[in-house]
């Protein structure tokens, strides 16, 4: 009897420490599958991580707009093998639809046209070197302008810090020289993409479209004081204008490069300017006055009845400010080299000068009132050669630079030597810019 209860002991051991073992053994299996989820879920993220770094797009520090944080702008996109090298792609569309009333014409019409159409890209050879060009098509359908065609804007080779400090940089070939803040400044970024019609002739004034092919140096200290200087090709006849706005139909030769420079001060700190812009988004603050001077020397012409070589000379001063949701800006342009007349060989001065300003109010969804006005004498001597303009509109920023709309209202005066009549422009305005 005793053996008896003795095996059958035994027999219940053995049974419930295989038992255990199996439970062991199904615990283990489950710490298993865990593991893996877990090892899956790192690997995961940090893959996540790297096609962060090696594929972008958004821009981390964009506030939260109606649709979204803005990008980067345009796509970047890195090799896995080089890092250090990389592509950004990006397209921006900017169109119009206004109603147009011309005083000098007598006509009213309803338009609608593609104000910017752009195919943006940008390369990195390594961390020093870049290049950046864009193909573009303006003014598509304007009036009665037709398709227009595609051409080459920027298109220049960067070189970042060779000397390893932000006071030495060089842009070579097809890049924007500083003839005026709110021509350098992007036109994504403009408060309103028609700029002022000052600031265009500042443009065209010493080198064509303010980007014709040069060689520029550039550097800042501390984001405190930025500097440029550069020289290269200079106008294009097809821009050159008298100071009533007629047109050069003639013979232009042009002997020597233009050559100048700018600095721009921003003596307050914690108010330095560190990108220049327009649009802030209520963010930040800063404050900078700048100041250039510009030549373009030695330019031949014979328009049929008049032919002399003249000197175009260019100077800018620039200020500008913004605390969170305000924005101001205001530049002042003196020209001299400007020929009255074509048929005539006087030649003298013109200036000019315009302000404007913007309010984002972040609360109701980053709709953004704006004003500019302008006031430009066209021949600095007798005779009413003034042309003054208006400017009234809202934007709305509903992802920020990436898509926003507008309203606004244009009004352009011109004098009694210009032509005496009146401008006006309804236009609703929008942008996509990837």
């Amino acid at each position: 009897m005793k053996k008896t209860l003795l095996s059958m002991f035994a027999i219940v051991s053995i049974v419930s420490a295989n038992s255990e073992v199996e439970t062991l053994k199904t615990e283990m299996n489950t710490l298993q599958e865990k593991l893996k989820t877990l090892e899956e879920k790192s690997n995961n993220m940090i893959d996540q991580k790297s096609m962060e770094k090696h594929f972008k797009v958004i821009n981390a520090k964009s506030p939260d707009f109606l649709l979204g944080k803005q990008t980067g702008p345009n796509m970047v996109l890195r090799p896995f093998d080089n890092p250090d090298m990389w592509v950004k792609l990006g397209v921006r569309v900017q169109g119009t639809f206004e109603n147009y009333d011309s005083g000098k014409d007598g006509v009213s019409a309803m338009d609608a046209y593609l104000r910017r159409t752009r195919f943006e890209i940008q390369a990195g050879f390594s961390k020093n070197v870049s290049f950046t060009m864009d193909v573009r098509n303006d003014k598509a359908n304007y009036q009665d302008k037709g398709e227009q065609k595609f051409n080459v804007g920027d298109a220049y080779l960067k070189i970042k810090k060779p000397f390893d400090s932000s006071l030495v940089n060089f842009k070579l070939y097809r890049g924007k020289i500083d003839v005026s803040r709110t021509e350098t400044v992007k036109s994504a970024y403009v408060i309103h993409y028609d700029r002022p019609h000052v600031a265009d002739e500042a443009a065209q004034y010493i080198t064509h479209n303010r980007r014709g092919t040069n060689a520029k140096m550039y550097g800042d200290w501390h984001k405190k004081l930025y500097y440029e200087i550069a020289f290269g090709d200079g106008i294009h006849s097809g821009k050159l204008k008298d100071a009533s706005g007629s047109s050069f139909d003639g013979k232009l030769k042009q002997e020597s490069f233009f050559y100048g420079g700018k600095v721009v001060l921003s003596p307050f700190d914690g108010w330095e300017e560190t990108k220049r812009t327009e649009s802030y988004f209520g963010q930040g603050k800063h404050f900078s006055i700048g100041a250039a001077y510009w030549s373009s020397p030695n330019i031949n012409y014979n328009d049929g009845t008049v032919s002399q070589k003249i000197d175009h000379k260019l100077l800018n001063l620039e200020i500008s400010a913004h605390y969170l949701g305000a924005f101001v800006q205001a530049e002042y342009f003196n020209f001299d080299g400007v020929v009255k007349d074509w048929g005539s060989a006087e030649t003298g001065k013109s200036n000019g000068w315009y302000a404007t300003g913007e309010y984002v109010f972040k609360d109701a969804y980053y709709l953004a009132p704006f004003v500019r006005v302008e006031s430009w004498d066209k021949w600095d001597g007798a005779g009413d050669y003034k042309l003054t303009s208006n400017i009234v509109g809202l934007n709305w920023y509903l992802r920020g630079n990436s898509t926003k709309v507008g309203l606004a209202y244009q009004k352009d005066e011109y004098g009694q030597d210009l032509g005496n009549y009146t401008d006006k422009r309804y236009k609703l305005t929008t942008q996509w810019f990837f």
